[in-house]
């Protein structure tokens, strides 16, 4: 036993030393090369980003957009997720599946869908130009408006499903005791139900914060002149302000951690009920005929407004290029732009790259995440919270802020400082993936892990299997779930990536993501939206293999 703890020790310590050089140095060579200069240490980039007017409203704009996104996305989400959970009408269920559909849309794909669909040039503002025989466009989907309508679409469905889930915990108990105390509906949900939902309405609203504070692509693609702090790092960066981009990068991270602080708090209350101990209460039935059909109507035309921006992707990605200019309505339809995709080897490469990219990350994330985890929970080795930390850190901290520490830490030759040249190679982007995938992988596999009844090893111990044979004959197996769920997210997040891969891909690495925005750029619409359904339907189709197999598991 001292034997097999001394080696689970020994490994604990390599994994924290590896994570601490992947993770953590990245950050802290960028905090040092914002104070240092070409004639030692100085605060003339601290100085330089205190005085510029721009920057300071970049860093308010972030802020201001954040918690005005939470406010709008709780505004929705928790609303939605009451009336699908507490009220039965024809649909319910149905209709309660698509209301989280903007979980399948990568960032990008959202965006520009948007922009095929709300966009000045797009479906509903080309319509509006036709029937009222309007010159110019109705408006523009630009600034910060643009910004939080994206936002409010596609993060409300954090709300959504952490309301879901809490209200799926309450017992029918609290209910009949509320009733019998004389509480009316309303007061029972004031006084009862919305402070059971305080951890998960934090857990949203913390979700959905640092969502939107690492939100670049709605930023990147409809801010105009309006910027945030994302937006601002790369432009700073293009514009080769290399130590100003790292104060900018330092001044964002500070933002998100005091955010994470201050809102883990509300995430973790305890909830005083302590969880269900009888039955769910039962769904109120909708009696009146005309309320049921209101309802029901409602909700379809509620999923019906959700579809547009899937049904507008695919319509468009149907568009040859150049015949679709102000009708309403695209006059032509062609197979070609998705047989493009395949034929043309330029434009099936990022394809190939997005796939061979996110499935080497992905295998890597949850290689680490189960060796993190078997350490942390069931050998509980010392520096078990240290590596627990690290590998939650990429989650806290915006997409735009690592890939500034890799192309930071991995673009000189210094051997003995940890230090290799991988900006421009192969390599630095499925690394970026990697390290944006540990937090996602390594909470399923820790979740997974204590779930399990450690008896469960003890017992094939017990009847002679070794330590590597119990592995994989009854953890791994019991592990399937967790696994196939933390991959299948890890994978799709890699998979559409657009905020690390601006950063830091090459010619010979180019994603889908920087495909899609490069066509766009070509007016080649057709083509941006035949990318992005293949996007989506990849997305849509790992999500669903992800879920029945970790179910069948």
């Amino acid at each position: 036993m001292t034997s097999v703890a001394n080696r689970a020790a020994a490994t604990g310590w390599v994994l924290l030393i590896f994570l601490a050089w992947l993770i953590a140095y990245p950050l802290v060579l960028v905090l040092i090369e914002g104070f240092r200069g070409s004639h030692g240490w100085t605060l003339e980039y601290v100085n330089l980003f205190l005085q510029r007017r721009n920057e300071a409203q970049a860093l308010w704009g972030s802020l201001w957009i954040s918690v005005v996104t939470v406010a709008l996305a709780a505004v929705i989400g928790v609303p939605l997720a009451y009336l699908f959970w507490r009220y039965d009408f024809p649909g319910r269920r149905l209709l309660g599946g698509l209301v989280a559909l903007p979980a399948v849309l990568p960032p990008l794909v959202g965006v520009i869908a948007f922009l095929f669909l709300y966009g000045e040039s797009g479906f509903t503002s080309l319509l509006v130009q036709w029937l009222f025989r309007l010159e110019e466009p109705p408006w523009r989907l630009q600034g910060a408006a643009a910004i939080l309508l994206v936002h409010a679409y596609s993060m409300y469905v954090y709300f959504y499903l952490f309301t879901r889930a809490g209200l799926a915990s309450l017992d029918g108990a609290v209910f009949e005791a509320a009733a019998s105390l004389g509480a009316g509906r309303w007061r029972t949900l004031r006084r009862v139900v919305f402070p059971l939902l305080y951890p998960a309405l934090g857990g949203g609203a913390l979700l959905t914060f640092m969502t939107s504070l690492a939100s670049f692509s709605a930023p990147y693609i409809f801010g105009g002149g309006f910027r945030v702090m994302t937006t601002q790092i790369v432009a700073t960066r293009l514009n080769g302000d290399d130590q100003l981009a790292m104060i900018e990068t330092t001044s964002l991270t500070l933002l998100a951690l005091v955010a994470l602080w201050l809102l883990r708090g509300a995430r973790e209350a305890e909830n005083p009920a302590g969880g269900r101990k009888g039955v769910p209460p039962a769904l109120v039935p909708v009696r009146s005929r005309w309320l049921r059909l209101a309802l029901m109507l409602l909700g379809w035309v509620l999923a019906l407004v959700l579809l547009l921006p899937h049904l507008t992707l695919l319509l468009v990605s149907f568009v040859p290029a150049g015949t679709w200019t102000t009708e309403p309505l695209p006059p032509a339809y062609t197979w070609r732009n998705y047989l493009t995709l395949i034929e043309d080897p330029v434009r099936a490469r990022p394809l190939l790259n997005s796939l061979w990219l996110a499935t080497a990350a992905t295998v890597a994330a949850v290689g680490i995440a189960l060796v993190a985890g078997i350490l942390s929970v069931r050998r509980r080795v010392l520096g078990r919270t240290a590596i627990q930390g690290l590998l939650a850190l990429p989650w806290a901290v915006p997409g735009t802020v690592f890939a500034i520490a890799l192309a930071t830490a991995f673009s000189v030759r210094e051997p003995l400082a940890g230090r290799f040249i991988l900006v421009g190679t192969l390599w630095l982007l499925p690394l970026a993936y990697l390290v944006r995938n540990l937090p996602i992988t390594s909470r399923a596999v820790v979740a997974g892990l204590r779930a399990l009844d450690p008896s469960l090893e003890e017992a094939a111990a017990s009847l002679g299997a070794a330590r590597w044979r119990t592995l994989r004959r009854v953890t791994l197996p019991l592990l399937r779930p967790a696994l196939v769920a933390g991959s299948s997210l890890a994978f799709v997040t890699a998979f559409g990536d657009f905020v690390t891969s601006i950063m830091l891909y090459t010619y010979d690495t180019r994603p889908i993501s920087l495909e899609i925005l490069s066509s766009l750029r070509q007016s080649d619409v057709g083509v941006a939206a035949a990318y992005g359904v293949v996007l989506m339907a990849v997305s849509a189709a790992v999500f669903a293999v992800g879920a029945d197999q970790g179910s069948a598991g």
